[in-house]
């Protein structure tokens, strides 16, 4: 049987007040209470507990020990009981009005695209805003709080993250490009002759280095279909997620180049929830739909390796 607690979150609001305040008048008005009530519900959780939380200077209060410990605690203890009651109120009033969904570019398009018209198919009245981002921007939006789930090939710390996806990428150029004339297997010192195309980090800490080569000239985008529309007329190669140019390498308009093996490149794509204890049906929903259309697609490179 789960014990009852003989302490109330008012009388934990009010030791927190205090703190926060600077003192049991300053809680007072900030509670909007009599100072004798704010004391007294302090008194009573030091009675109740037989510690001591705070100790008078002057006309400050100033917490013990103890009292750290106890105000560290029943600010976790409140903000809970917040969360608890604000999912409450989403889940009486039904759906989300609008979810927020990061998602890194290498993700597949037709994938997540399928996997709006089926959540939109379920819920028409929710608004989803999708977030593109570029290495590293997923994981700001999460947590800045603009997105309820990222679509990430890094999961911030803190966080979980379930593998949906391993996104093959490749090196192309187009087929007239002066690299697939050299007529043999390629190496680095081959590329660094040639202008490299790449797509800029959207995160606000992005590092200008976001390649492996060591190149002379190159030209960096804001977005993928830019970048690949370069590459298509001819003016450098690049590394892409292979559902991205799929047209393209079908119409011949880009081709892989030969660098022994190091054409290709995997990256797993994680799915990550701000916080999925107090997800909102909508959330939950399109997440079991993001993970049901990418297990559709493929088994995730994680699941594949544990096998």
């Amino acid at each position: 049987m789960i014990p009852s607690p003989h302490i109330a979150l008012d009388q934990w609001r009010a030791l927190i007040a205090v703190v926060e305040a600077g003192g049991y008048a300053q809680a007072a008005e900030a509670l909007h209470k009599s100072q004798s009530s704010v004391t007294y519900a302090v008194q009573k959780i030091e009675s109740v507990l037989g510690v001591r939380a705070f100790e008078i200077h002057g006309r400050k209060a100033a917490l013990t020990p103890t009292g750290h410990m106890l105000y560290r605690r029943a600010l976790a203890l409140v903000n809970e009981a917040g969360d608890l009651e604000r999912v409450a109120r989403k889940l009486s009033a039904g759906w989300e009005a609008e979810i927020g969904l990061a998602a890194e570019v290498l993700f597949p398009p037709d994938l997540l695209l399928d996997a709006l018209a089926r959540f939109g198919a379920e819920a028409p009245g929710t608004r989803v805003e999708v977030i593109e981002s570029v290495l590293g921007g997923t994981g700001e939006a999460l947590l800045g709080g603009q997105a309820e789930i990222a679509l990430t090939p890094h999961v911030p710390p803190g966080f979980l993250g379930v593998p949906l996806i391993n996104v093959r990428l490749l090196a192309v150029a187009a087929p007239s490009h002066p690299l697939h004339r050299l007529g043999r297997e390629l190496g680095e010192k081959d590329l660094r002759s040639w202008r490299h195309l790449q797509v800029r980090a959207t995160g606000s800490t992005r590092d200008r280095r976001t390649t492996t080569i060591e190149v002379e000239q190159r030209w960096t985008f804001s977005s993928m279909a830019m970048s690949i529309a370069a590459a298509c007329a001819g003016h450098g190669f690049a590394w892409y997620p292979e559902a991205h140019i799929q047209a393209q390498l079908a119409a011949g308009r880009l081709k892989p180049l030969q660098l022994g093996g190091a054409e290709e490149r995997f990256i797993d794509i994680y799915l990550v929830q701000a916080d999925p204890d107090f997800a909102g049906p909508g959330v939950r929903r399109l997440a079991e739909i993001l993970m049901a259309v990418s297990a559709e697609a493929g088994t995730p490179r994680g699941a594949a390796d544990a096998a």
